[in-house]
């Protein structure tokens, strides 16, 4: 079975709320943003769970998975998903355990990652983040590849625990380190690593098996992400449960491999604009044909894709 026949099967919501990105997203006619597709169906799509290791476990169906640990302290969310999945997903935790919501950790600013935070924190949480974070949530974003303009959070859900630096917290029997990232998605990301479980959460520092956004608009670039991944894969052990951003639970050869895509396309693209072609000229020329029998077939298309590191290379 290839790595994208599992993708398509293990994450059905994540599909149905996202498959429409591809065809919408730089086409000639752009009626409605993909954002508020995307935000339609996730008010529906039901929210799978899937065990990690020990105590965690991950969620799909509401954007970004959602990585969940649970204990005698409460739960710790590692994202909080789209904010109209609110009822399922908070089922879905009610269905792990009784546990209260305690602490909710946003690995970047996008909203399929954020959009929850108000109801988490009107459930207790208190919201973990990047001070960059913390600035794109708390003011009006633009985001012309998803041809739309988020405005500022509601107050409860913009977060208060701001992180500068690195920052290790204990709960439920884990050492939870949070790590901070120079820009490389977007220019606020964090991942999180549960020691004792070997388990880490990296957000859209890693799509499983599929091409990845990154926000050349919003501090983020192809070489930086490559060179998170790289740092990524020099911290984590052999043995690791990965959640990704988007796609099924992985491991480090899995992020390896995506890591190694990155690399193959930029360098691709990056030579066919050394030779002065432009963007459509580059995006003709296929530089990513070999990968994408694998990683071409959920949210982001070939071409699609082939754009962002085009417009992302300095």
């Amino acid at each position: 079975m290839t790595v994208a026949s599992v993708v398509r099967r293990s994450s059905i919501a994540a599909a149905i709320a996202f498959a429409i990105v591809a065809s919408s997203v730089h086409a000639a006619d752009k009626p409605v943003s993909p954002v508020i597709k995307i935000n339609e169906a996730a008010a529906t799509a039901p929210i799978e769970k899937t065990p990690l290791r020990g105590p965690l476990t991950m969620l799909s169906g509401s954007g970004g998975n959602i990585t969940v640990l649970t204990g005698k302290d409460g739960k710790l969310l590692v994202d909080a998903g789209i904010g109209v999945s609110r009822p399922r997903v908070e089922a879905a935790l009610k269905s792990i355990s009784a546990a209260p919501l305690k602490y909710v950790i946003n690995t970047h600013y996008h909203w399929d990652h954020t959009d929850g935070n108000p109801w988490v924190h009107e459930d207790g949480a208190t919201i973990v983040a990047t001070a960059g974070t913390v600035k794109r949530v708390s003011t009006t974003t633009r985001v012309d590849d998803w041809d739309y303009t988020f405005k500022p959070m509601a107050k409860g859900g913009i977060p208060t625990d701001v992180l500068k630096a690195n920052k290790t917290y204990h709960f439920d029997g884990q050492t939870v380190e949070v790590r901070l990232l120079d820009p490389s998605h977007t220019d606020t990301d964090l991942y999180v690593v549960f020691k004792e479980a070997n388990v880490a959460s990296l957000g859209d520092l890693f799509w499983n098996g599929v091409y990845p956004f990154i926000d050349n608009e919003n501090g983020g670039g192809i070489d930086g992400m490559i060179k998170a991944d790289d740092a990524i894969l020099a911290q984590l052990d052999d043995n690791v449960v990965i959640a990704p951003g988007h796609g099924p639970v992985g491991n480090k050869k899995d992020l390896q491999a995506f890591r190694d895509m990155l690399a193959g396309v930029r360098d691709n693209v990056a030579a066919l604009k050394k030779q002065g072609k432009s963007r459509d000229e580059v995006v003709a020329a296929k530089p990513t044909a070999k990968y994408d029998a694998v990683y071409g077939h959920f949210v982001i298309d070939p071409d699609f894709f082939t754009r962002i590191v085009y417009d992302g290379l300095k």
